[in-house]
Order: structure tokens, then C-alpha cells, then sequence
């Protein structure tokens, strides 16, 4: 039974750390106009961003923000305005650019400089989610067949 948590284990610690990625993005936005980020990402990858609007002036409220969040094909996937803050996931039906476009939609009080931080996770490839590092499908193998 314990070669089994093992070899568990072994592949969860593989899927944790070799199938997932994950980078933080710092967009500083104009008053007018839209900045876009773009990530190349191949079809069935599930994909994850959070996001948060700063104010450099640290004024109050803080100054809103619309999100549109584009397919390779142009096809919408996420769109959100009049926001601080947001959260968009999708698992990619197409391989090529996925484009997350931001813009200042609302009233800027300070007049001051607006950042976005984004972290957007890119997590593992896979089409059968269900398949992927369960219990019942791992088989018992003696320790000394592994080596």
C-alpha cells in the first residue's frame, strides 16, 4: 500500500512542477487607449488570470477598468467593464494567440498613472482532465523494477 502513496506522490510532485506555469505581468495603462497582453498557447490547455487595478496615485476609489479577453479567432471568451478587479478561465479550443486587452473606462480621480497587475496561469495540456494522476489508475509495482 505504501508503494502506491509513493509512486502518488512522485506523480502529483511531476504535475505540480514540471506541467505548470504561471507569470505575473505589470501593465501600466494610458488615460486613453488599450494595452493588450498575448500568450501563444496551444488547444485543451486550461488557462487562469487574475487581475487588479492600481492607482499610482493610491486615490480613492480606485479608478475602474474594462477586460476583453479574445480567442485566436476573435471569438469573446471574457469581457468585463466598469471593474477594479476580475478573474477570467478558459481551456483553449484552438492553438495561436490568446489576447487579453485592458483600457481605463472610468473616472480616474487623481489623473494619475493606472497599472494592472495580472497573474496568468497556464496549466496542464491535457483533454481527459479525468485521467490525469488518479488514484485508481496507478498501478502497484514492486520498488525494485523502478530502479
Amino acid at each position: 500500500m505504501g508503494a502506491v502513496f509513493n509512486v502518488l506522490g512522485w506523480l502529483m510532485l511531476i504535475v505540480l512542477c514540471v506541467l505548470r506555469r504561471s507569470e505575473a505581468i505589470w501593465l501600466n495603462l494610458p488615460a486613453t487607449g488599450t494595452k493588450c497582453v498575448w500568450e501563444e498557447i496551444q488547444n485543451s490547455v486550461f488557462v487562469l488570470a487574475d487581475y487588479v487595478v492600481i492607482s499610482d496615485d493610491h486615490v480613492h476609489p480606485t479608478p475602474t477598468i474594462s477586460t476583453k479577453v479574445t480567442s485566436p479567432y476573435g471569438n469573446t471568451l471574457h469581457h468585463l467593464g466598469n471593474t477594479t478587479h476580475g478573474q477570467f478561465s478558459f481551456a483553449t479550443s484552438d492553438s495561436g494567440n490568446y489576447l487579453a486587452c485592458f483600457w481605463v473606462d472610468g473616472h480616474n480621480p487623481g489623473g494619475g498613472g493606472i497599472s494592472v497587475n495580472i497573474d496568468w496561469k497556464t496549466g496542464i495540456a491535457a483533454k481527459d482532465w479525468e485521467s490525469v494522476a488518479r488514484k485508481e489508475k496507478i498501478g502497484v509495482a514492486p520498488l525494485s523494477s523502478l530502479t
